[in-house]
């Protein structure tokens, strides 16, 4: 299993590239990991409440992660291409079992721009599910975005 160690508090480490084949997983699984992802984040805002940075929650959720034993990498740089030609790269909050990208906002209000700035990572990462998780209301904020699903 593949879990990230920061060397300090203001930088997270880049993840090892995993050796394993990476596996595909089927519709129906990818839904019961986002539930999961979603039952740990829900714990994540019951526990803390809103009024953090992301990153306090970032570090909530990676701890869960952890315990429960859900692969995860942090600040996973996608390449982004024009054509055939890679133009810049792209970090992503938080890689879920190499399958689904979950961006951490704590923030008043999610816009339209949230949405697509998630549509174009799934489209540049080739990922299928993404998840946006708004820490800052009194209720969790959830938008499930999907690609090719």
């Amino acid at each position: 299993m593949l879990f990230v160690q920061r060397r300090s508090r203001l930088q997270p480490q880049r993840a090892q590239r995993d050796n394993r084949k990476e596996r595909k997983v089927n519709s129906t699984q990818l839904n019961e990991l986002s539930s999961r992802i979603i039952g740990l984040a829900i714990r994540v805002h019951k526990t803390l409440g809103p009024g953090f940075v992301e990153k306090i929650y970032e570090r909530a959720l990676t701890e869960e992660f952890g315990k429960e034993k859900i692969r995860f990498r942090l600040q996973r740089e996608i390449e982004v291409k024009y054509g055939e030609v890679n133009i810049g790269g792209q970090r992503l909050d938080i890689m879920i079992e190499d399958e689904i990208i979950l961006e951490l906002k704590a923030i008043s209000e999610l816009r339209g721009i949230h949405q697509a700035q998630m549509i174009s990572y799934l489209k540049a990462a080739n990922k299928r599910l993404g998840l946006i998780l708004n820490f800052a209301k009194e209720k969790l904020e959830i938008k499930r975005i999907v690609n090719n699903f």
